[in-house]
């Protein structure tokens, strides 16, 4: 686990580090744990550093974070957020050419990922309705400094993985 001491007058035991997603929703529903942490999203797991590809800096990781809470709080209004298993944001290191206040702004991308799986080791794209992602769109450019364009992944689980990285 990062960020700990090296030296510690305890033994760190890390009973689910193995499990998989899915393994691991199903053990915190047996542990009694809430459905807003077991079901919660983004998923717990490797962090945004693998949703903000590339170097990491302040300024991307907050576009990060703002888009992914306009994502979830758009799937909640819609009534999508317990039909589909993982939805999230991420932000590349790729900047593109768009508008922004009448003037050319020169901003990153941010990619739109929404699968469902059983178990984790394959996963189908969830088809989304295209006015919704119009609005998510619309409501990430206008309101997420940094960012000028918004893209909807379509790769399935394999060819793709779940996560970007």
């Amino acid at each position: 686990m990062g960020g700990l001491p090296e030296k510690m007058d305890m033994q760190l035991v890390e009973p689910v580090k193995l499990l998989f997603k899915d393994e691991v929703r199903v053990v915190g529903a047996a542990l009694g744990l809430p459905d807003s942490m077991v079901n919660r999203q983004p998923f717990p797991g490797p962090g945004l550093g693998v949703r903000c590809l590339g170097a990491i800096t302040r300024d991307r990781l907050e576009a990060l974070r703002e888009s992914d809470a306009i994502l979830r709080e758009e799937f909640e209004k819609a009534g999508l957020s317990k039909k589909v298993w993982q939805y999230f944001t991420i932000v590349p290191d790729l900047k593109v050419t768009g508008i922004k206040d009448g003037k050319r702004a020169y901003e990153w991308t941010c990619i739109i990922r929404a699968v469902n799986t059983r178990d984790a080791m394959t996963a189908t794209i969830e088809r989304l309705d295209w006015d919704f992602l119009e609005k998510v769109s619309a409501r990430i450019t206008k309101e997420v400094n940094g960012i000028t364009r918004v893209l909807y992944d379509v790769t399935s689980k394999p060819m793709g993985t779940i996560e970007m990285e």
